[in-house]
C-alpha cells in the first residue's frame, strides 16, 4: 500500500479511518499499513486526540437575552468612516444640488474661456512664391519610412514577448 501521507488521493482514507467512516475491509488494510508506518500511526493518534477533545468539549449555555444583546452590539458598532462622516450627514441631502451646481459652473467657465481665446490665424503661402526644395521632401519621406519601419519592429518585438 502506498503511504496515504505521501499520496494525496489516499490522504482522505486516513481521515475517514480516524472518524470511523471507512468501510471495514479498507480499514483493515490501513491498520496493517499503520503497523509498519510510524508517520501514519502518529497522524492517527493525533487525530484521535483531537476528536476526543472535541467530544469532551461542552459549550456554555446561551443566555436568554443573548440575541437581544448581540443585535444591540451590532447596532452600536460604528466604523471609523461612519464616525468621521456623521457630522456631515445633514449636508448629504443637499450634496446632489451642490454637485450639480458645481458641474454647471465648470462647464460655463470652460465655455467662456474657450470663447474668449482668439482664433489662431493660419497664413497660407501664396502659390506663386512657394518653392519646394526637392531634397527636403526626400529627406522628410526617408525619415518617415525609417520611423514607420522602427514602429513595426517595436510592435513585432512586443507581440513576440507576450
Amino acid at each position: 500500500m502506498i503511504c496515504p501521507l505521501d499520496d494525496g488521493e489516499n490522504a482522505q482514507q486516513l481521515l475517514d479511518y480516524c472518524t470511523r467512516k471507512l468501510d471495514r475491509p479498507t480499514a483493515e488494510i490501513l491498520e496493517k499499513h499503520m503497523a509498519i508506518c510510524p508517520a501514519c500511526r502518529e497522524f492517527a493518534a493525533q487525530q484521535r486526540a483531537v476528536w476526543e477533545a472535541l467530544d469532551g468539549w461542552e459549550a456554555e449555555p446561551v443566555s436568554a437575552d443573548f440575541d437581544r444583546r448581540l443585535y444591540r452590539r451590532i447596532e452600536e458598532q460604528v466604523s471609523w468612516w461612519q464616525r468621521l462622516t456623521r457630522p456631515l450627514r445633514p449636508l448629504a441631502s443637499h450634496w446632489n444640488v451642490a454637485a450639480s451646481a458645481a458641474g454647471v459652473f465648470v462647464v460655463l467657465a470652460a465655455g467662456l474661456l474657450l470663447n474668449q481665446r482668439p482664433a489662431a490665424v493660419v497664413e497660407r503661402p501664396n502659390n506663386d512664391t512657394a518653392q519646394v526644395d526637392v531634397q527636403q521632401v526626400e529627406h522628410a519621406l526617408d525619415a518617415m519610412d525609417l520611423l514607420s519601419d522602427f514602429d513595426h519592429r517595436v510592435k513585432a518585438g512586443s507581440n513576440a514577448k507576450m
